[in-house]
């Protein structure tokens, strides 16, 4: 079941401008971190103070200027997620485990309609989901290596997926039935949180690898809701779902399902099939709605992408999602709204 969490407030104190960014930085679809997930279990719960530096934020708009934004948090308290202590083989530098469990979706009937239909593709090589009529929620990497704005995300695109149509009952050259096609939408502004820019620069996590971009126009789809990431425990089967645009599978919208791993505070650790292109997919899950025989999909987390770290002198990889914790859910909710009058259950 999906259970209510009462949300921490996310409110603005100022924002204030900044130099435009240089957009010169190359675009990465995989990171290396040095924090893996003993070094994550040992981190300090930030503070009051951490967090509202952590959760302050930056705004690109598509003009090419900058703002900053500080935050204060109202009513947050800590929440440390039970880490489980599952031990798992040792795996090898590769990203996908053992047979290739993904699914190439074909089927105009499911790439049109929900869930798949909440998959993007953003202009930058990465994936994203819709969050609202006008959101898209995606990893902080597509878009900022950690020191400047990657070169393709001045311009920024998002691509909605529409199936070929054969025009005048003939088939176009070079494209086949019910492979996606895109419907490119720019994008208005983007919201990176100040975390990321630490994390990266100071080589400490990835816990704050998530953006929001606005479009400049709403699109009329069925988009997914937000949720809080449930510890490991009460997930059905531990099972977690994602769809993407992998780059082996060029023009193929990719499902995967898998059960997670382990867990940190922020971080899931899970061995799900995945290639570079399907960073910043929204992973989500099926659980009841409170007191109701309905079932709801909601995301829980987004996919950053492929890590390798050295564990106690062996080489592990795995990959990993940044978990929506009440915090981000309140930061996300509010980037959407605008205010956090709509963010106060999650």
């Amino acid at each position: 079941t999906w259970h209510l969490k009462k949300i921490p407030q996310i409110v603005r104190e100022r924002t204030f401008s900044l130099d435009s960014p240089k957009f010169e930085a190359k675009t990465k679809l995989e990171l290396n971190s040095v924090c893996g997930i003993e070094c994550q279990r040992k981190l300090p719960v930030p503070s009051l103070s951490d967090l509202k530096s952590l959760l302050s934020y930056e705004t690109v708009f598509e003009n090419g200027t900058r703002t900053l934004t500080e935050v204060n948090v109202l009513g947050a308290v800590p929440d440390p997620a039970a880490n489980t202590t599952t031990r798992r083989p040792l795996r090898r530098k590769r990203q996908i485990y053992g047979t290739d469990s993904r699914f190439s979706i074909y089927d105009k009937r499911f790439m049109t309609n929900f869930p798949f239909n909440t998959a993007v593709k953003i202009s930058t090589g990465c994936s994203g989901i819709l969050v609202s009529p006008k959101h898209v929620l995606t990893a902080a990497h597509c878009l900022h290596n950690g020191k400047d704005y990657v070169k393709g995300s001045k311009r920024l695109r998002v691509g909605l997926m529409k199936t070929k149509s054969r025009g005048n009952g003939r088939k176009r050259k070079g494209t086949s039935d019910g492979m996606p096609s895109f419907q490119w939408t720019r994008v208005k502004s983007t919201h990176i949180p100040k975390g990321w820019f630490k994390g990266v620069s100071g080589d400490i996590a990835l816990d704050y690898d998530y953006a929001v971009l606005e479009l400049k126009r709403p699109h009329k789809r069925k988009y997914m809701e937000l949720g809080i990431s449930p510890t490991i425990k009460m997930m059905p089967g531990s099972m977690i779902h994602f769809s993407g645009f992998d780059n082996d599978r060029s023009g193929q919208l990719v499902y995967r399902f898998c059960s997670i791993s382990d867990e940190s505070n922020d971080l899931f650790y899970q061995y799900c099939d995945a290639e570079p292109g399907s960073t910043g997919s929204g992973i989500y899950l099926r659980l009841k709605e409170p007191n109701k025989k309905k079932w709801k999909r909601k995301i829980i987390a987004v996919y950053s992408g492929h890590q390798w770290v050295d564990i106690n002198g062996e080489q592990q990889d795995y990959n990993v999602a940044v978990r929506i914790t009440p915090l981000k859910y309140a930061q996300i909710c509010y980037w959407i709204h605008g205010n956090d009058e709509n963010c106060t259950q999650g």
